[in-house]
């Protein structure tokens, strides 16, 4: 349960900062960036969360492992605004008798889509470092989210783990056997493996709902009694939120 939280530092101050107050921060301002109609303010609250991040130490690794996916899908984004939309020509090219053009309008829409992707996923970057798991889902059960929704994340959390070791297990079987040597047998060798770890997920989940039956789960799971609000917890949160809100307003 600690693969995600492994590496916070226990002593850093976000670290210890109720998780229902970070909920509410990190809320707030990605509310605030996603409504923004500019690039400026995404770009702000993305380096104040890189710095955040490296003020935690978050290794290097895992740090371009958890934005490698939004920046891929932010590049995508801004190359089909670029080529596929907008109508004043930047410039164009002319690739086998076909003509692509890029428009100066398609990029600004771009940057600003790429942009609130990268604003938003720094903030929830700075949560998932800064927050165990077990202390997000307290908080989102304390705000009263549905118990289905919260159920759902425990149980694909505890399992993901179970499922990824036995991935590994098939991975290595499948490749001291030489099942990756050439592509095809790469591709055949990864449908076994999905195909595999998809049987499996079902018989977990058969088994987990049995074994919970047996021991009289009626729907409710117990969660973590949260202590009172520190003023100064929640001082914070609201300069921060009317700092934030002050610039947004710019």
């Amino acid at each position: 349960m600690e693969i995600f939280s492994e590496y916070i530092r226990k002593d850093h101050l976000l670290s210890q900062v109720d998780a229902r107050i970070k909920l509410i921060v990190a809320f707030s301002v990605l509310m605030m960036v996603l409504s923004y109609k500019g690039l400026a303010f995404p770009i702000m609250v993305t380096l104040f969360c890189l710095l955040l991040c490296a003020k935690m130490k978050v290794p290097l690794r895992l740090f371009i492992l958890r934005f490698s996916e939004p920046m891929f899908i932010a590049g995508v984004v801004l190359l089909l605004k670029v080529f596929f939309s907008g109508e004043e020509v930047l410039f164009s090219l002319d690739i086998s008798g076909f003509r692509l053009s890029a428009h100066r309008d398609g990029l600004a829409d771009g940057l600003l889509i790429a942009g609130r992707i990268i604003g938003s996923v720094s903030i929830m970057a700075v949560l998932g470092f800064s927050t165990h798991f077990t202390e997000f889902i307290a908080g989102l059960s304390w705000f009263r989210c549905p118990k289905g929704f919260i159920e759902i994340m425990m149980f694909a959390y505890r399992y993901i783990f179970v499922l990824l070791e036995d991935a590994m297990v098939i991975y290595g079987a499948q490749k001291n056997r030489l099942g990756y040597s050439n592509i095809k047998r790469g591709l055949n060798s990864f449908g076994t493996l999905a195909g595999s770890l998809t049987l499996k997920a079902f018989e977990h989940s058969q088994n987990t709902a049995t074994a919970m039956v047996q021991r009289g789960y009626d729907g409710s799971m117990p969660m973590l009694k949260h202590k009172a609000f520190e003023t100064a917890e929640i001082i914070g949160s609201v300069l921060l939120i009317a700092a934030m809100g002050f610039i947004w307003k710019i």
